[in-house]
């Protein structure tokens, strides 16, 4: 097995960070964030040799890159900007341009150290993102929350009796 150092672990050794990285569903593609040009912009590499070759898919800042379940697209953030960059890696990777799909106020990915946070995903089915929200301030918006049943197959059957023989 080949381990690939990303530059995760060496971030000292180099004047801008590397993170974030995502492997295409078909393997030969991985996207990341880096700020090697001043902000931190979204860069494919080929997978698994990431030393042939390196581009540029974000034109205006953009970071915490997902690809869409068939491959064919990388979401990014971009400020309060979710946008799509059509691409294809077979049989070499080539890139559309950026296209805007929507803009809101979301949690943004935070950086710890040589790690980072995601606060975004895909649904299994690739037709919606999950994304977090900042909760109000305003007094008039109730707090929300998430109500996390465990063993609830066990409390199903104390609650409804088992039928007759």
């Amino acid at each position: 097995m080949k381990v690939l150092d990303f530059g995760l672990a060496k971030v000292e050794e180099k004047p801008y960070n590397e993170a974030q990285p995502r492997i295409s569903p078909d393997g030969r593609g991985m996207a990341y964030s880096s700020n090697e040009s001043g902000k931190y912009e979204v860069y494919v590499r080929p997978f698994p040799d990431v030393d042939k070759g390196r581009w540029q898919v974000s034109k205006a800042g953009g970071d915490s890159p997902l690809w869409s379940r068939d491959g064919g697209e990388i979401f990014y953030r971009s400020g309060d900007a979710v946008l799509a960059v059509s691409v294809k890696t077979d049989p070499s990777f080539s890139f559309g341009a950026p296209k805007p799909l929507f803009h809101g106020t979301y949690v943004s990915s935070n950086f710890i150290g040589s790690s980072e946070t995601t606060s975004w995903d895909l649904s299994p089915d690739g037709k919606r993102f999950l994304m977090m929200k900042e909760t109000g301030s305003g007094a008039s918006e109730a707090p929300r929350r998430i109500n996390i049943v465990l063993n609830w197959l066990e409390e199903l059957k104390q609650r409804v009796p088992a039928g007759t023989k």
